[in-house]
């Protein structure tokens, strides 16, 4: 199912959560992009997938991401480094990490949306849950958690 359809517009709910199937991650900021415009995004995650990638990639394209920043596990590391070439061409940044956290920041238009998930940036049909916060409190612990791994990961491309 659409993220429109199991959740209310950012603006209507400021913190909503949906437990089940067929709520991606991908879906989710696709919606959210929908509703903020261009915006800068950080997503952490174990592993990610070609599908998240290319997915990601054609909203690149469209202009729909201002700057965006990845940072993915060490363990999954090797499946990472395959996919080395699509994630240059999707993130300025792409971090290793002891990271198991699977969190969207995404800052635009009038908008900092938090999004935390149990699900990684692959597609499948278990249950997953997902939050989506509008909350400047959340956003900013997340932000400064993430920033924090960032600054202590190595570096894939050098920045």
């Amino acid at each position: 199912m659409k993220a429109e359809v199991l959740l209310k517009p950012v603006n209507e709910c400021g913190t909503q959560a949906y437990l089940g199937r067929g709520l991606h991650t991908f879906g989710v900021i696709e919606w959210l992009l929908a509703q903020t415009g261009p915006s800068d995004i950080i997503i952490s995650t174990f592993s990610t997938s070609v599908e998240f990638l290319s997915a990601f990639y054609n909203l690149r394209k469209k202009g729909l991401v201002r700057s965006a920043k990845l940072i993915a596990d060490l363990k999954a590391s090797k499946k990472t480094y395959r996919l080395d070439s699509l994630m240059r061409s999707c993130f300025e940044q792409i971090c290793l990490a002891e990271n198991h956290s699977k969190v969207v920041l995404l800052s635009g238009g009038a908008f900092r949306v938090a999004v935390h998930s149990s699900q990684n940036n692959t597609y499948g049909g278990r249950a997953e849950c997902t939050l989506v916060t509008t909350n400047a409190e959340v956003f900013n612990s997340l932000h400064s958690g993430l920033t924090n791994l960032i600054n202590n990961s190595l570096k894939m491309n050098g920045r």
